[in-house]
């Protein structure tokens, strides 16, 4: 086929030819012209509610749409429509010298040139008047003279195979145009055959046309070179902003190209590339991207280089060879430095300052060179740099991530949410669409560290709601679980599975992506089946869990804190002491966040609460409390006084942990965190029967209201344990419950929950079984 032209294009030309002859008329003329440039213009996948569909409808335009976009538009002429208008046009193509004269007129459509109107008037020749002229710079006028321009170029059998196709791609309208055009001369192929008197089924028809019929089962679909580029622009754009892989069907459709014979240019092996590296072969994406590169740099004298490095450090870094990817891409930094390239350089600095945070061991090299400074200065250096070339993508991620460090590090909350609300603004006023889900993912982290949960659920389903279908997959995934997480916690874990459930795994064809949902996944159970007490499974999903090897610091701190709470429950406690320390040792100073300190404060201090040794862990839980309290982390803050609380009851302090606990007990409720709140319910137990064994006077009033008091806390906690299925927790309330009842002198009830007790224990085995 052709570069450029095709029989769709040539039934483009047909509408403009109408247009410019003055009979579609001023109610239809919009019409017409916005169905002209969406056909004409180029693609843009950004563009909302853009889908593959508009790319096939805008690549090779059927007869059937143009017969939707015209056949209810009137003309000027009484009782035609611009359908009618536009068969008559395209029939009167009667043969291949009739679509080369066609063509050769086609420039007749455009306002003469100023060279062309000069000769006129030196020949004195009048200005034309009358008539519709097309501008030589608008769209239309660029399309018409490019087709006329690319038809010349056409050798002979190019030209006879573009007029086939084009009697192939009217045909459907024979008799539509016959019915309503009596008079003329019907020639179903070419007049030429009419004036023979032949039929198509003649010998001189088969050979010069084949077999050309509208029930032919052949499928041929008339691509230009140009259309393929298109075609694999657009989806290497698709692949790029969304993540994924190439669909089936857009595979099939390549194929079909290939075997065509069209001329695939040299994008396909990106193409490739993109599709291999998602899917996780990786000589495959290493071969074709090095493929690429050799092509392209042929004919751009090398100014692709520094883009090639940055996709093979990109690409490296997605494999494990950190080391090779760094080296990549400080080669690309120094060679767009060299070039002046400034976009590739934001980026390569931006990719360089988080893989540093991700990865600080394999960034000492770098760091000694001092090519980023501190954290802050690099934040500081991409942001000025981001407003001077004006990539407000990069802006609106350098301030997210200043946002992020700021809350990291425990500094001013004012400060983090300032920068969120300014990336927000940014993303709004510039139309920053790919910067939603990050911006909404850390305002859900934001307002779950500061114990507003319901703002944090509002995030997560706003981005769910508006800015899914435009966003990143890996975003639109972390979205999803962390409202998984928050449903998870308040024990309904049928809804969270739910949700996971409902993501089609035709979108986790990537390797990234499907490693990602397993890992949410398989947290969601892992925390289930630990509740549970089900070890089997809890171990068997562990295992799993730990072989997933995740870029994702977040992510494997997640996994390592939920793995020490496994092991403290099990009792293996001195165990948990040892992943607490090598916990603590692991963090560097680039990946060091305020919220995972507190976390294995409080674990310690809950690991020596276990051991009978609670006042050791006094200074943790108060450590703990105080950071918490000046980074404004609430639900850290509730845990560390628990945590607290549980030394005090070992100093016999009963009055104090009630108090402190009821003070906090508000704030627990609204971080909607059903193990926090029954362990909190589950303290002021213990604490109210403390103050009642003070009082020694079996009779005293004070001492039926606080244990009437503990009773109520009981059935709180034990309701909270089973919202979370935690059978260890229920039965330890129940315990208590038939013990409190054996104090109170009530045997009755006191067995009835000691049978209570036992029945949940055997509950619990059944489901282990």
């Amino acid at each position: 086929m052709s570069r450029y032209l095709t029989p769709s294009k040539v039934a483009l030309l047909c509408l403009i030819s109408i247009y410019t002859e003055g009979v579609v008329p001023n109610s239809a003329a919009i019409h017409v012209l916005s169905f002209l440039v969406s056909c004409l213009t180029p693609l843009d996948p950004g563009e909302p509610g853009f889908s593959s569909g508009k790319w096939t409808k805008q690549s090779s335009v059927s007869i059937a749409d143009l017969e939707e976009g015209l056949s209810h538009r009137p003309s000027s002429i009484p009782g035609r429509s611009i359908w009618d208008l536009f068969l008559r046009k395209a029939w009167s193509l009667d043969s291949c010298d009739a679509l080369e004269v066609f063509f050769t007129e086609i420039s007749d459509m455009l306002v003469k040139s100023r060279d062309e109107q000069m000769r006129d008037r030196d020949q004195g020749l009048a200005p034309e008047t009358g008539g519709m002229r097309l501008s030589r710079c608008s769209p239309l006028g660029a399309f018409v003279r490019r087709a006329q321009l690319e038809f010349t170029r056409l050798q002979f059998h190019d030209s006879v195979k573009l007029w086939k196709g084009f009697v192939k791609y009217r045909l459907p309208t024979y008799w539509m145009w016959a019915r309503r055009n009596p008079s003329e001369d019907h020639a179903p192929i070419d007049i030429n055959l009419l004036a023979l008197s032949l039929e198509t089924d003649s010998p001189l028809a088969q050979v010069a046309y084949g077999t050309i019929d509208e029930s032919d089962s052949e499928d041929e679909t008339y691509v230009s070179t140009k259309d393929v580029e298109r075609l694999l622009e657009f989806q290497i754009g698709e692949l790029q902003r969304l993540g994924g892989r190439v669909p089936d069907a857009m595979k099939t459709q390549l194929e079909r190209i290939v075997t065509a014979g069209v001329t695939l240019p040299n994008l396909v092996h990106y193409l490739k590339f993109l599709d291999a590296w998602r899917a996780g072969d990786y000589p495959s994406s290493f071969d074709n991207l090095h493929r690429y590169f050799d092509y392209t740099m042929r004919s751009r004298d090398r100014s692709s280089y520094q883009y090639a490095l940055l996709n093979l450090a990109i690409l490296q870094a997605d494999f494990g060879c950190y080391g090779e990817a760094v080296s990549a891409m400080q080669e690309a930094v120094s060679i767009a430095r060299e070039s002046h390239d400034m976009n590739c350089l934001n980026f390569c600095m931006s990719w360089l300052y988080h893989f540093g945070k991700a990865f600080p061991e394999h960034m000492k090299d770098v760091q000694n060179t001092g090519m980023l400074g501190n954290e802050k200065e690099g934040l500081a250096f991409l942001k000025a740099k981001a407003k001077e070339t004006e990539m407000w993508s990069l802006l609106s991620t350098t301030l997210l991530s200043e946002a992020k460090l700021e809350l990291q590090k425990g500094e001013s909350l004012a400060s983090s949410i300032e920068n969120i609300v300014r990336a927000s603004h940014l993303n709004v006023t510039k139309n920053v669409a790919l910067s939603m889900g990050p911006q909404l993912l850390l305002q859900t982290s934001l307002y779950a560290r500061i114990g507003v949960s319901h703002l944090a659920w509002l995030n997560s389903e706003t981005f769910l709601e508006c800015y899914a279908s435009r966003a990143p997959f890996e975003d639109y995934l972390k979205n999803t679980f962390s409202s998984c997480q928050l449903l998870a916690q308040q024990g309904r874990y049928k809804e969270a599975s739910a949700r996971m459930n409902d993501i089609a795994p035709e979108k986790l064809r990537s390797l990234k992506e499907n490693q990602l949902w397993t890992f949410f996944s398989g947290l969601m159970q892992l925390r289930r089946q630990i509740y549970r007490d089900n070890q089997v499974a809890a171990d068997h999903l562990l295992s799993q869990l730990q072989s997933i090897q995740l870029p994702d610091t977040d992510l494997v701190l997640t996994l390592t804190l939920l793995t020490i709470e496994y092991t403290i429950r099990k009792g293996n406690h001195a165990q948990a002491l040892s992943l607490i320390e090598q916990t603590a040792q692991s963090l560097h100073h680039e990946n060091f966040d305020i919220h995972t300190q507190i976390q294995l404060l409080c674990l310690k201090a809950r690991v020596l609460d276990k051991t009978s040794q609670p006042q050791r862990g006094f200074s943790l839980a108060m450590r703990a409390a105080s950071i918490a309290h000046r980074a404004r982390l609430l639900p850290d803050l509730c845990d560390a006084v628990c945590a607290l609380a549980a030394v005090l009851l070992s100093l016999r302090e009963f009055h104090a942990v009630a108090a402190m606990l009821e003070s906090v007990m508000p704030q627990v409720l609204e971080a909607h965190d059903a193990a926090l709140a029954a362990r909190a319910y589950s303290l002021l137990v213990d604490a109210n029967m403390g103050v009642a064994g003070c009082l020694r006077k079996a009779a005293d009033p004070a001492k039926k209201e606080y244990m009437n008091t503990a009773l109520g806390y009981l059935d709180c906690a034990y309701d909270q344990f089973e919202e979370l299925e935690d059978i260890r927790g229920q039965c330890e309330m129940m315990a208590k419950k038939a013990t409190v009842m054996q104090l109170s002198g009530d045997l009755v009830l006191a067995n009835d929950y000691a049978a209570k007790y036992l029945d949940l224990r055997k509950l619990g085995a059944a489901e282990v079984v």
